[in-house]
């Protein structure tokens, strides 16, 4: 109708963490007040879920990885040393400590396909759901360190490729476990007739692939969601295929974001989805506080912290490219270094020079989502990334904990929730991104809803 204003499109606000000490800014573990080193203790997580909540932020998102950082200089010396993502916990066992004090924080769990067998996780992830009312979202990805292969009785990473195929298999069982084992009003609770369960609306899958053979049933009653919500993180095409075909939300990066999306929404609609179904998260640097000076003080302070050798273990970098000048090439610098001209140079690629490499791996102070402001200004920029650069959300980078997560709450929260971005959510995460507990029937998981009715257990 005309005339009728249009609503502020919401913003899913993530804080991005990891269960570790150096997540993704490297060296600022060191930052004066930061409680990093705290990451074993209970109480950093519950009064970390509390100022986020309290923020409104939708979800506190959490990466990991199942293996040390060891390309750089042949060895995971420099990662050891530094904190880079080791030592590091597990995600899933701090999720029910921040459950019990929130109401309505979402949670994205990182796990991967590649190593472990699907039945076990699927009933964690159903445990998860439980414990956390339905506030529990599923990071899938296929793992990438070579030492996560050798950790899990590999000689080698598993070839690209096969780890997606890997991952559609192990997908098609979850989704038959989550999904069709157990059918609605399975669970009755007649204390009267000592009757918890009706039998027959619980069935076996009989899953028999490539990669896996599972019997089932599946262990765990259903959950407020049944299938957790489905995050993909994404930078390749494979990726974006998978992502279009199983993603409600997706993970990538700013300098991919016109090549991924569409690609996403195609492999949505190919699927039978709505391509508009999927929303599009990245991750975003906001550096805030009430005056320019205080920010220009904050980032100095952070930027002087930092650590770029980090950097390049992080991107898995062979060479020791701080040891050669800028414009020294990269193949001059593995001939120098002993390391076969073949060799790759770090996950990000494209750089030439030695220079060029450093310059593409200091991403925290370059990337397109990248923010740093009074918070009328922050605000103004993620409005635009909204409506102009077309994300649905972010995941927050943390520069100090907890001072990142304070500033965000305190000083832009507010901003963001009087221009209708930041609207209140309840319910299960996927009831606050999408507006449904559980998958719509156009999602390719919910073709195995009924399909196991006449297999008994």
């Amino acid at each position: 109708m005309i005339g009728v204003p249009v609503a502020p499109k919401p913003l899913i606000l993530n804080l991005f963490e990891m269960n570790c000490v150096g997540h993704i800014t490297h060296g600022l573990w060191r930052l004066p007040g930061n409680n990093r080193h705290r990451y074993t203790d209970v109480t950093y997580w519950t009064e970390l879920a509390r100022l986020a909540e309290d923020g409104g932020f939708t979800a506190i998102f959490i990466a990991d990885v199942v293996g040390a950082y060891d390309v750089y200089g042949g060895s995971a010396e420099t990662a050891l040393r530094e904190g880079m993502q080791i030592p590091n916990n597990d995600p899933m066992m701090v999720v029910p400590a921040m459950a019990a004090v929130t109401e309505r924080l979402g949670f994205g769990i990182t796990f991967s396909t590649s190593y472990e067998p699907p039945f076990s996780f699927a009933r964690r992830m159903s445990t998860l759901d439980h414990l956390t009312g339905g506030r529990v979202g599923w990071n899938i990805v296929t793992s990438y360190l070579p030492n996560a292969a050798r950790n899990f009785g590999l000689a080698e990473e598993i070839d690209h490729d096969h780890r997606y195929e890997i991952a559609d298999e192990y997908l098609e069982v979850l989704y038959k476990l989550w999904e069709g084992s157990w059918d609605d009003g399975a669970v009755l609770r007649d204390a009267e007739h000592n009757v918890y369960t009706d039998p027959s609306k619980v069935h076996r899958i009989n899953h028999q692939g490539t990669n896996f053979s599972v019997a089932g049933p599946h262990l765990s009653e259903p959950s407020p969601q049944r299938t957790p919500t489905l995050i993909l993180a994404t930078a390749s095409p494979a990726g974006a295929v998978r992502a279009g075909q199983n993603a409600e939300v997706v993970f990538t990066h700013g300098p991919l974001l016109e090549r991924t999306v569409p690609a996403v929404r195609a492999a949505a609609e190919e699927a039978g989805r709505d391509p508009a179904d999927p929303k599009f998260v990245v991750q975003a640097a906001v550096i805030t506080g009430r005056t320019q000076q205080e920010v220009d003080e904050k980032l100095a302070q952070y930027q002087e912290h930092r650590s770029a050798e980090g950097m390049l273990v992080h991107q898995s970098v062979p060479i020791r490219a701080l040891d050669h000048p800028r414009d020294r090439t990269i193949a001059e610098a593995l001939e120098i270094e002993g390391l076969p001209a073949d060799t790759p140079v770090g996950r990000k690629g494209g750089a030439s020079t030695i220079g060029e490499l450093l310059d593409a791996v200091d991403e925290a102070w370059q990337d397109r989502f990248f923010v740093a402001g009074t918070p009328e200004v922050v605000a103004d920029a993620i409005e635009h990334w909204l409506d102009v650069d077309g994300i649905d959300g972010i995941n927050l980078r943390q520069y100090h904990s907890y001072d990142t997560v304070k500033d965000f709450a305190e000083l832009v929260s507010p901003i963001l929730r009087e221009r209708g971005r930041l609207p209140e959510r309840n319910g299960t995460l996927r009831s606050q991104l999408t507006g449904t507990d559980t998958l719509p029937a156009t999602h390719p998981a919910a073709r195995f809803r009924g399909a196991f009715a006449d297999v008994g257990v």
